[in-house]
């Protein structure tokens, strides 16, 4: 019978007590005193050269992952706002993003830089990327995009693929794109941007990076307990292509994006987002960040942190607080720690970015859609012991319960 006296603590609970004591406070809200962030008019206040493009974009960029036919006059208050990258691809939406992308910069082409992407297989032909590029420029309405990314990779055989290779030299050669780019959050991702940077064959990468991947962050408060930080190698990938030129954007930097729980704890003008891109944009290989934007005035909030390159006093209690509620549900991206653990092979992390995108964000058409387009499924979870994957995550994220959520969800 165990101690009554004695509380048993998990590895969850540890996490988070430490994250608080670490920073000497409770899951109470801020004082008035300990966040005092200067409110300006918002607007892009910093502009990057993205690596050896030679691109300026807004160091807060425009994601149009959940952007929908009709929202035009969002697109135009971003652009009216400074910001000049706009992010996008072919499956957001079923095209609707595209489509509302090309409709709202009509007319603007030449002032801003459009980037859009494709999902490709190792065995993919060059005339069916060609032909998904070419879809993509005419819902764009323009004759070509800016860079092109190989998207969401996770296997390093889609790279070395020379239908992609010939693919990519053909359309530049044409016209259609500028740049290629390489874009990734799965778990094979450091091993797919070493090859991707060793053979020199982009000129950007976008990856998923934000304070709760970058062993940095923990490291000021939970000394040397290292299964927290299991992720060493994004900040190394991040450096390797800052010493290659090649551009650094990164996504998915609001770990799941859970803004409203924040709200009880922001105070003076620092909202929890802005603590978070801050600590992105303090990073001196990164040159920018894209946030998905769904309405004008989180427009505005987001560029709140615009033009800083360190971050503010109250970010870390802020930071630290997000990640004590909301750890045991967040998926590291990148991380890759639980993908062999599973016999049936279920995609462990592209999974829980498919539950991100419906239980976080609050969107299950997007989780839907990306959910489909996985290669393998959730399936396996529902007559699975549960016991292979028990203590696969470093975090302490129980992966059998959320995955076979996500598919009942999804499925």
């Amino acid at each position: 019978m165990a101690d009554s006296g004695k509380q048993v603590v998990g590895r969850r609970e540890f996490i988070k007590r430490s994250a608080l004591a670490g920073l000497g406070i409770g899951l109470v809200p801020l004082g008035r005193a300990e966040a005092s962030i200067e409110t300006t008019p918002p607007q892009v206040r910093r502009y990057s050269e993205l690596g050896r493009t030679g691109l300026r974009i807004s160091d807060i960029s425009f994601g149009g992952a959940r952007l929908r036919l009709g929202q035009e006059d969002l697109v135009l208050h971003a652009y009216d706002r400074g910001i000049n990258y706009f992010d996008t691809a072919e499956t957001y939406m079923d095209g609707e993003s595209e489509t509302t992308i090309g409709n709202a910069l009509r007319g603007k082409r030449d002032k801003v830089y459009i980037t859009s992407k494709t999902i490709t297989s190792p065995t993919d032909r060059r005339d069916r990327m060609m032909r998904a590029l070419e879809g993509s420029l005419r819902r764009l309405q323009t004759d070509h995009v800016d860079i092109y990314f190989n998207h969401a990779t996770n296997d390093v055989a889609r790279l070395k693929n020379p239908e992609w290779l010939e693919f990519t030299d053909e359309a530049r050669k044409q016209g259609k794109i500028r740049f290629v780019g390489m874009s990734g959050h799965a778990g094979r991702l450091t091993e797919c941007l070493e090859y991707a940077l060793d053979t020199g064959q982009i000129d950007v990468m976008l990856v998923a990076y934000n304070f709760g991947q970058d062993p940095r962050f923990y490291q000021r408060f939970l000394g040397g307990f290292d299964f927290v930080a299991r992720q060493p190698d994004l900040p190394r990938m991040i450096e390797k292509a800052k010493s290659k030129n090649v551009g650094v954007v990164a996504m998915k930097t609001l770990m799941g994006a859970r803004l409203n729980e924040m709200r009880p704890y922001e105070r003076g003008g620092a909202t929890f987002a802005q603590a978070a891109f801050r600590w992105v944009l303090s990073n001196p290989g990164v040159d920018s960040l894209i946030v998905t934007m769904t309405s004008q005035p989180m427009v505005d909030e987001f560029l709140g942190a615009s033009g800083w390159r360190s971050t503010a006093r109250a970010d870390e209690k802020l930071l630290a607080r997000y990640l004590a509620l909301n750890s045991a549900s967040q998926c590291r991206q990148g991380c890759g720690e639980c993908e062999s653990s599973c016999p049936s092979g279920v995609p462990i992390a592209d999974v829980l970015r498919t539950r991100m995108y419906a239980k976080d964000y609050g969107d299950p058409r997007l989780a839907r859609a990306e959910y489909s387009l996985l290669e393998g499924s959730a399936k396996a979870c529902l007559s699975c012991s549960a016991r292979p994957c028990a203590d696969a995550c470093p975090h302490g994220v129980p992966i059998a319960a959320l995955t076979r959520a996500t598919h009942l969800m999804l499925g």
